[in-house]
């Protein structure tokens, strides 16, 4: 039984092929120590971050650990809701980093928590003195006028520290008391200084795998020895690794879902609508033979899975052709319902019912049935989506063909860690200035982190105290940050490219398969020829927003 279970693992962080960089750029916001406000500059139109303030600002999270906790609560979750799918990136390889960053949080809060326990706890008068200061410093820090409260808040520090050395060598009474006095005073200090070393030696870890995510070359793979289970009574280690699996599965799922103007979640607005509608008209001499919309679909699919084939060397990338079941909701829905039943088998729909759907679901209620052609680009920051469907109503048949981007993810998440330092003047040549390096860690830092640390196994409570990010829902890691393609001149030049060539085949293939029923083309092949046409304008429209 043994051989089943063995130490904690070292993950490996590559995610599937071309979809790198997004993925890591996603992953090294779990090692970023920005202030939390700064997520919400990569809000977008589609979803918006927001940070829940706490009761006190020295208990506030930054970026990294409010976004590993977030994220892990979001998508690890027991009870959690569904998630949308996050094409582009591989979102497990993300939760992991975030694991890894928490974990490396949490040995280092070990040690601040016994550097606080001997140096501050027993010397619990003097630590919320100096713990009082540090928040009315950083409340004053917080105000309107920065340059006003900044020297206020160092006029306070100043005059605490006076009154300190005085309180030290001008005591009214002796013995023990006056010695615990003196103590309670400088051992805070002393508990900083200890506090900062070990501050500062974790920053310069975190900011290493930080920046080694973005560099191209990797990363370092995240240790999360918690989820690999040792033996067979390791409860937690188990739910974790099922939790991982089904974000896997789900991420696997062949439902999405279609939020009005805001387009199919996952996969961006809708740019680009094409239709080709005409009667069904026999050959002279011909009768129509009978099919249903799947016979329709079927050439299309086969069609599409040549794309990469072309006549020229330099052709399409490898698509991705896949049948989806579109499930409408709201444009402001809050939480999304993922199909369950017999026909359900993880997250995925059943090929029966996909097909049932497709000859059904035309008009009217229910789920539609849609086949997709994706193609994921620049290694993940750019997802094109062309979607086809197939109705027939009557005597019309109706082929439609949409095309969806995901632009990149926010140019916040890309951005590499920067020293910090700042500029001063020479001393002997004081016209000359030259730069200096600060450490990582400055004073507000430690006490934060050194306030925070006994808390850590207590999240809900930091919560509280500090407050939380709260994520945008639906959720999903690649929708919620990614910002519009068409502002990147080869990316809008890509989407609207890869259209052309879809068109053509799609209507290829489905007057082809009408001419072997007995169909007459003609009004198909000439509608098609015009749509060709259509298809070259270089103007992206918002095609889910209805002038009406």
């Amino acid at each position: 039984m043994d051989g089943f279970f063995g130490p904690g693992a070292q993950v490996p962080l590559q995610g599937s092929d071309g979809q790198t960089v997004a993925t890591h750029a996603l992953a090294s916001a779990a090692y970023r120590d920005d202030r939390v406000e700064k997520i919400l500059e990569a809000n977008n139109e589609w979803h918006e971050s927001t940070v829940k303030k706490g009761k006190f600002s020295l208990f506030e999270p930054n970026l990294g650990e409010a976004f590993s906790r977030a994220v892990q609560v979001r998508m690890l979750g027991g009870a959690r809701k569904p998630l949308i799918q996050s094409f582009g990136t591989e979102p497990q390889p993300v939760v992991e980093h975030c694991l890894a960053a928490t974990n490396i949080r949490k040995q280092r809060d070990k040690l601040l928590t016994l550097i606080t326990v001997v140096f501050g706890v027993a010397f619990l008068p003097g630590m919320l003195l100096w713990m009082a200061v540090f928040q009315l410093r950083r409340t004053l820090a917080g105000s309107t006028d920065k340059k006003r409260s900044g020297a206020l808040g160092a006029a306070l520090f100043a005059a605490v520290g006076i009154l300190a050395l005085l309180f030290l060598f001008r005591l009214p009474f002796g013995g023990f008391m006056a010695i615990y006095l003196r103590v309670m005073i400088v051992a805070p200090v002393i508990g900083w200084f200890l506090a900062k070393r070990v501050c500062e030696s974790t920053a310069k870890d975190l900011r290493a795998r930080w920046d080694s995510l973005l560099s191209g070359g990797g990363g370092v793979g995240p240790k999360i020895p918690e989820a690999v289970p040792q033996d067979p009574n390791e409860t937690a280690a188990e739910e974790l690794r099922q939790s991982l699996e089904k974000l896997t599965a789900e991420q696997r799922s062949n439902v999405v879902f279609y939020a009005g103007p805001k387009g199919i979640l996952g996969m961006g607005t809708r740019w680009g609508s094409w239709h080709l509608a005409e009667e069904l008209v026999p050959q002279e001499g011909r009768e129509i033979h009978a099919f249903r919309t799947w016979d329709v679909i079927r050439p299309i699919h086969d069609q599409l899975k040549l794309l990469e084939r072309g006549t020229l060397k330099t052709g399409f990338p490898a698509p991705s052709v896949k049948h989806w079941i579109v499930t409408p909701v709201g444009e402001g829905a809050k939480e999304v319902a993922r199909p369950e039943g017999e026909d359900i088998v993880a997250y995925q729909v059943k090929p029966h019912e996909i097909q049932r759907v497709c000859n059904e679901n035309q008009f009217g209620k229910g789920n539609r049935h849609y086949l997709g052609v994706q193609f994921v680009l620049w290694d993940g920051q750019l997802v094109l989506t062309m979607m086809v469907t197939v109705t027939a109503l009557l005597h019309t048949l109706r082929i439609e063909v949409t095309g969806h981007a995901l632009g990149p993810v926010h140019s916040l998440f890309t951005t590499k860690p920067e020293p910090k330092k700042k500029e001063v003047s020479k001393t002997v040549r004081f016209w000359e200035t030259k730069e200096i390096m600060l450490p990582l860690i400055d004073n507000d830092e430690v006490v934060r982190l050194a306030v925070r640390a006994p808390l850590t196994w207590f999240p809900p409570v930091l919560d509280f105290l500090g407050g939380n990010l709260v994520l945008p829902e639906p959720f999903g890691l690649r929708h919620a940050w990614a910002a519009q393609p068409w502002r990147h001149r080869f990316m809008a030049d890509d989407a609207i490219r890869a259209a052309t060539p879809v068109l053509r085949a799609v209507h290829a293939a489905t007057i082809k398969m009408l001419d072997e029923h007995g169909v007459d083309t003609e009004r198909f092949t000439n509608r098609s020829m015009v749509l060709s046409g259509f298809v070259q304008d270089p103007m992206p429209k918002k095609a889910d927003v209805y002038d009406a």
